[in-house]
């Protein structure tokens, strides 16, 4: 048996993959412990026609239909060790060859990013330390003014994905969450113990607001002015998505005109943000550089998940990783 690391990017494939990993994938499906880019394929730099397994990451390149029936011919599956297939993964699974992500292990940091900032927004805890350490104890009074706290208080999810519905597991049933998510079904949402809502309403009575949109046709620029201006008094909109699901001049149009509000971005479009940008100025924004996802340590996590989906499948079963057709139209 056969198995290569595809990839562009071999520092990368040794961050995410650990060389105890490594070792014990070699024993499982022969994996080789070089790492074959997309150019040494195209230059003929060797001959992978029985390799039935390829793992990766990300810096995984996007080949078309006729390449992988060329390169690959006897490949069975891909394991990829990070989030979203949407770049890749399509011409694979037309060619019969199975994909599985490790989109559930990242959406793990990044619930526990999410739930994190939500719990502390539900304070106002940005607003009143914005205000106080500028030296206004009475604004960051003002603040706290018929504020809720972390019981009964309402709280917007966009998108109850995977993400999403980890970030409502960890908030637990002391909050009165409210999920934006045109898939969501009834059952799903009984199951979940939250409330579904037109997305108007989301905006217009949460405190909070925690975006996890997948990045579609259908949800870029999905999130205008109308919606924030919308929001409550000293509410944060917290974006760990897709910045593409954001009009993003909308945003700091309202964020100018509306100080009590704070937007908490990890993600924007472009990104990084621009020279230039708003949102370096406006005291109301905080800005993290994509730091939600796995990182770290936590990156071993994801490789992790598909050793296991690499295992379940040569047993004839499968861990529940695995990227359906279907999948890629509402996936992140």
């Amino acid at each position: 048996m056969r198995s290569i690391f595809l990839d562009d990017n071999e520092d990368l494939v040794r961050y995410v993959y650990s060389p105890e990993l490594t070792a014990r994938l070699c024993d499982l499906v022969g994996l080789e412990a070089g790492v074959i880019t997309a150019a040494a394929l195209r230059a003929g730099e060797g001959d992978f026609s029985d390799a039935r397994f390829i793992f990766s990451t990300w810096g995984m390149p996007a080949l078309d239909e006729d390449e992988i029936s060329r390169y690959f011919p006897a490949l069975e599956c891909v394991f990829y060790a990070a989030g979203t297939v949407q770049h890749f993964a399509k011409p694979f699974l037309d060619c019969g060859v199975r994909v599985f992500s490790a989109w559930k292990a990242n959406a793990v940091p990044v619930a526990e990013f999410a739930s994190s900032l939500i719990l502390l927004a539900n304070k106002r805890f940005f607003a009143a330390s914005r205000l106080y350490s500028a030296g206004d104890r009475a604004a960051a009074g003002k603040a706290l003014d018929g504020w809720t706290g972390n019981y009964e208080a309402k709280v917007g999810i966009l998108g109850a994905g995977a993400i999403g519905s980890l970030v409502i597991e960890r908030l637990g049933k002391a909050l009165d969450i409210r999920v934006f998510d045109p898939f969501l079904t009834d059952e799903r949402a009984a199951v979940l113990g939250v409330t579904k809502c037109p997305l108007e309403d989301v905006f217009a009575e949460c405190e909070v607001v925690s975006c996890h949109l997948a990045d579609n046709a259908q949800t870029r620029g999905m999130l205008r002015r109308e919606h924030f201006s919308s929001m409550k008094p000293y509410a944060t909109f917290i974006n760990t998505g897709r910045g593409a699901t954001v009009v993003e001049a909308d945003l700091a149009a309202v964020l100018a005109e509306r100080e009590d509000l704070t937007a908490i971005l990890d993600v924007t479009d472009p990104e990084p943000v621009q020279p230039g940008s708003p949102f370096f100025t406006l005291p109301n924004v905080l800005l993290t550089p994509h730091i939600a996802g796995s990182a770290g340590l936590e990156v071993r996590r994801m490789a992790e998940y598909m050793e296991t989906e690499c295992a379940a499948y040569l047993a004839g079963t499968t861990a529940g990783n695995e990227v359906s057709a279907a999948m890629l139209a509402t996936m992140a």
